[in-house]
This record gives C-alpha cells, structure tokens and sequence, in this order.
C-alpha cells in the first residue's frame, strides 16, 4: 500500500512538473507572437470617414489608444470618433491575443452594440482583419509607416465591385501606459 501511494505520489508530481514546463513554453510562445504588435502601441488620432450601413456618408475626428495587459500577452484597443462638436458618435474596444494551440493571433471586437471574434492576421506592415457581413465580408487593411497609420474598411461581395466604407489616417501622438496604469492595490479593501 505505501507503495503504491508514494507511486501515484511520484506521478502526480511528474504531471504538475510537465503542466508547469508546458505552460511556461505556451506563455514564452505568446509573449514573443504579442512582442510582433508593439507597433501598435500608443496614442494616435486624425481624420476618419466612411459611410453607415444605410449608405450615408460621416465623418469624424478618430483616436486610438493601445496599451497592453497581462504583462503584454494582450494589446487592448479604444477607438473614439468625435463630431466637430466633441460628442462621440462611434466608440470600439479590442483586444488582439495569440491562440497557442491554433497558433494563430485573434482580435475580439466591440462596436456598436455587436461583438464577435474574428481572425487578425498582421502583415509586413500592419494588420488585416476581416468581419462577415450579411452575404459579404468587411476588410479592415491596416498600414503603419513609422508615425502614420492608415486603415481601410472594404465591403467584399461575391460578383460585386469592392467598395471601400472607411478610411482613417492617424498620427501617433504619444506613448500610453493605458490600461495597465494605475492598477488597484493590494491594500485595496483592507482595513
């Protein structure tokens, strides 16, 4: 009996030593797949325009604030388009993470009272990311220089002539420690 308690013992401990290595493996794999997005980081703002789904045209003054969480195993994303008056007529939240098993980055998206997760393929110079819509799909083709990002939203239907429904073209205008500052305390709470 002592035996066979200290065996399941000794193999319980392999299972615990093996779940450890393999979880340290899969969070080094996605903090070096996140380490890619640092482009993505900090404040950007400028032009945004488009048309809403009922084909009217809009426009609006964009910002984009990026920071990271989870000690960079996510990049978190706010966009807020502004009317010249100041009020904000369309806000968005992201977050982009890396899939260690599909081995593959996604962005969970929030806009607009709709949400969903889609595939973020970043490219050589941006990003992609496609949403369904309806019989089509929406490509938003991202494109960073340095200081300057550009984005295009295409509505992409079979036998139909693309159309383009949104461009931005923002500048960084800073760093942002967003939304990792000022994190509660540990003391929080505590009397």
């Amino acid at each position: 009996m002592f035996k066979s308690n200290s065996l399941r013992f000794f193999f319980f401990l392999v299972l615990i030593a093996a779940s450890i290595q393999a979880y340290a493996e899969t969070s080094d794999e996605c903090l070096t797949e996140m380490k890619k997005l640092d482009f993505m980081r900090g404040i950007w703002a400028g032009p945004a325009s488009g048309t809403n789904p009922e084909g009217k045209p809009y426009a609006v003054y964009q910002t984009e604030r990026m920071g990271t969480m989870l000690n960079g195993q996510l990049v978190v994303i706010e966009g807020r388009g502004y009317l010249p008056d100041g009020k904000v007529a369309f806000n968005a939240f992201g977050i982009v993470s890396w899939n260690s098993f599909t081995k593959k980055y996604e962005i969970r998206s929030y806009a607009q009272g709709m949400s969903g997760t889609f595939d973020f393929i970043p490219t050589a110079n941006g990003y992609i990311w496609t949403i369904p819509a309806g019989k089509g799909t929406i490509r938003y083709t991202a494109t960073v220089n340095g200081n300057n990002w550009k984005e295009v939203g295409e509505l992409i239907e079979a036998g139909k002539t693309i159309e383009k429904n949104f461009e931005m073209n923002l500048k960084k205008v800073g760093p942002t420690d967003w939304p990792s500052e000022n994190p509660v305390s540990p003391n929080a709470g505590k009397m």
